[in-house]
């Protein structure tokens, strides 16, 4: 038995699971295994490292697999333009642009062959996305790990559903195991995206100090923050904040924005030297509100398998608990 649907026909894929492109740490080790596990392995494309790197995790993908796989852009960025263009040119299966108006993009795809997906946090932006003509939707619940909005997965996935017609809908916050995706799939979703999971994977190339945070915290455990966006001067659009792993530097400056723009240079410095000795009592540990859910490190392809198969027994199992048959 295997759970197929649209999503999966859509790609050629035998999962309707992708992972999140998480900025840096989704490069081609992860998308690769989640693609060769039967997903759509995903690679964050918005990255320091520019066109050169993303060009080349790519090429890395591509000969470690033969399946398709697409990256995802910080669309708010303004160097994102160079990176989506190195997209276009390697011909990647997908694009997926999250915080901004996809419109600018989706012909140039279309003429490569590409399909354009765009994660959304509200319902207008859902709406936008779908009037400019976007293949599918991630609807993204406040839940999620990393930059999100406000709205709860569960209310938010049946209502892009309900307001996009016949586009397919991607779920996404929240989702760790197959509980998660046989619930998607209920709410009329297509398929899930999950990045706090595939964080506790072999193949996520982040650091094991950024790991162990993550696999310690409890659903409480998180909190969702502008305070590093402010240091930094991120771009990310109203309405956006960071859901991370607290810890003593957050829980220090949350709610402190003015005295931030006043020592921002100090900060900025005491982030730098953070990062660079693996300090997570500082950093921010992007952790959606599942990681209680996770709790070991594990491949990508025994994170999919056991999602899937999760969720194939949840959904063949119960409806003869809850269905009366001669109702």
């Amino acid at each position: 038995m295997m759970i197929r649907t649209s999503l999966c026909e859509r790609l050629g894929i035998d999962h309707p699971i992708l992972n999140a492109p998480m900025s840096r740490t989704a490069s081609a080790e992860l998308a690769a295994a989640v693609s060769n596990a039967g997903g759509l392995g995903m690679i964050g494309g918005t990255t320091r490292g520019g066109a050169d790197w993303l060009r080349q995790q790519i090429r890395s993908t591509r000969a470690l697999t033969n399946r398709p796989f697409g990256v995802g852009f910080i669309s708010s960025f303004s160097n994102v333009d160079e990176l989506v263009q190195v997209a276009l040119d390697e011909r990647v299966s997908v694009i997926n642009h999250s915080f901004s108006d996809p419109t600018p993009y989706v012909a140039a795809a279309r003429d490569c062959g590409i399909q354009v997906f765009a994660q959304v946090q509200s319902l207008e932006h859902a709406k936008r996305a779908a009037d400019a003509g976007v293949d599918a939707i991630i609807a993204q619940g406040g839940e999620a790990g990393g930059h999100t909005g406000t709205l709860g997965t569960m209310a938010f996935v049946p209502a892009v559903v309900d307001a996009v017609g016949n586009l397919p809908v991607i779920a996404a916050g929240g989702i760790a195991d197959g509980r998660g995706l046989a619930a998607a799939l209920m709410l009329g979703a297509v398929g899930v995206s999950m990045g706090t999971r595939f964080v506790a994977s072999h193949e996520w190339s982040g650091g094991s100090w950024e790991q162990t945070p993550l696999l310690a915290a409890s659903t409480d455990d998180t909190i969702r923050t502008d305070v590093y966006d402010q240091i930094r001067g991120s771009e990310f659009p109203s309405g956006i904040a960071d859901r991370v792993v607290r810890n003593a530097f957050n829980s220090k400056w949350e709610g402190r924005g003015n005295e931030i723009e006043t020592v921002r240079n100090e900060l900025q410095h005491e982030l730098e030297l953070a990062a660079s000795q693996g300090d997570s009592s500082v950093m921010d540990i992007s952790g959606g509100e599942a990681v209680g859910l996770v709790h070991q490190l594990e491949s990508a392809r025994t994170i999919v398998d056991r999602v899937v198969d999760e969720a194939m027994r949840l959904l063949r199992d119960n409806a003869a608990k809850y269905v009366d048959p001669t109702g």
